[in-house]
């Protein structure tokens, strides 16, 4: 199954077809969001405002009314993810099993899929014109282990202020011992593509059209997951993230 944002052309042709968005239009008018939800860094403490399916699709479909956490970019047509900070640095709320903020979109359509599957991959062309001012740097992009097995991710990609992108692993289920990986590094600013993958019970990122690097998942044993994309701040200070093209095929 094939669950497209803009298209299922090669990358070799994102760069162009990303500056025919629409930038009249609510990001559900230009990304199929019908197999997400999205999580936003307001409302009451431990508990987050979250924005259905029904109310994200559609060129007339949400983005926040001033234009501050979610929102289509005016000058290119991005989606653009942003998080105020900290909620000590700022007035964002977090879910009761974090201490970050975030406007991210969570899978939902399927709610989790299996690794052992042939396939489960996600390829994003995006931008980061501010990241947070944590040593790792804002999550982009992130595979999370079902809810009913754990609170925890199998990895996120980070990417820090000085254009270092890393895929932290965690190691087993209980989480909170995440490894590290260099993947490589992209100027702030600068376009780039990841894909994450997690099938056959092997979990890989590639960068651009770089070599894939395959990555251990120790003790995790192909728990059921889902992704998670968009911008899970790690630090204190703003993190600002535009998203071109989010695609994701099982």
């Amino acid at each position: 199954m094939y669950c497209l944002s803009i298209t299922s052309l090669p990358f070799i042709l994102l760069i162009s077809i990303s500056s025919a968005l629409n930038t009249s239009c609510a990001p559900g008018g230009n990304f199929d969001l019908s197999i997400w939800e999205l999580q936003l860094p307001i409302g009451a403490k431990n508990n987050p405002d979250t924005i259905p399916t029904s109310q994200l699709t559609g060129c007339g479909g949400y983005q926040d009314p001033q234009h501050m956490y979610f929102f289509t970019e005016s000058k290119d047509g991005a989606a653009v993810f942003k998080v105020p900070g900290s909620p000590a640095s700022s007035v964002c709320v977090t879910t009761k099993n974090s201490a970050h903020c975030r406007t991210e979109l969570r899978e939902i359509n399927p709610s989790s899929w299996d690794p052992n599957a042939a396939t489960n991959r996600m390829k994003v062309m995006l931008n980061v014109p501010e990241p947070d001012d944590s040593t790792m740097g804002t999550v982009i992009g992130q595979i999370h282990i079902d809810d009913s097995l754990s609170t925890k991710p199998v990895c996120e990609l980070y990417y820090s202020s000085a254009g270092d992108l890393n895929m932290g692993v965690e190691r087993n289920r209980t989480g909170g011992n995440e490894v590290p990986t260099y993947i490589g590094n992209v100027p702030v600013g600068g376009n780039f593509t990841y894909e994450i993958a997690y099938e056959s019970n092997k979990l890989s990122v590639t960068l651009n059209d770089e070599p894939t690097k395959g990555l251990s998942t120790y003790q995790l044993n192909a728990p059921l997951s889902y992704f998670k994309v968009g911008n899970y701040n790690q630090g204190a200070t703003l993190s600002d993230v535009h998203f071109f093209s989010i695609v994701v095929q099982h």
